[in-house]
């Protein structure tokens, strides 16, 4: 993929890119910025999307592969980025349904009720979850 869906909403397995060097990070890096820079380019997310982050910088701390200074660090960043954000509790109805009919995740299904919601595809890195909602929901697997 050259160019990434804007607007979008993004799971916390794209947005951890922006701290930890995984496959497609620059591309992250560059819809992050684009986003900063043109409101046009929002960029959406649950307000779980933070813990969830939180999360991944947590097992990296546990296995000694990352600081939990950085990792404070890194979490006080994506707070700065001040996305918008909406609560689990107004998707969460939507994301049980997702949930059952396609054997996802509720959290997953949150994402997807959220690009329900604004109208905007979801940009992930997960393989199975895109395979699970492929022809159903707009989903774009980052590096695709």
């Amino acid at each position: 993929m050259t160019s990434l869906p804007k607007p979008c909403v993004v799971d916390a397995s794209v947005g951890i890119r922006l701290f930890l060097p995984e496959e497609h990070a620059e591309q992250v890096q560059k819809l992050f910025e684009s986003a900063l820079d043109d409101p046009c380019d929002t960029i959406f997310v649950p307000d779980l999307f933070f813990i969830e982050c939180a999360n991944v910088l947590w097992k990296k701390v546990r296995r000694g592969e990352y600081s939990q200074d950085m990792a404070r660090q890194n979490l006080a960043d994506l707070l700065a980025l001040d996305l918008p954000t909406t609560p689990t509790s107004e998707l969460m109805a939507r994301a049980l349904q997702i949930a059952c009919e396609h054997g996802v995740t509720a959290y997953d299904a949150c994402y997807v009720a959220l690009a329900e919601v604004k109208e905007a595809p979801l940009l992930t890195a997960d393989n199975r979850l895109r395979d699970a909602l492929a022809g159903a929901f707009n989903v774009t697997l980052l590096g695709e």
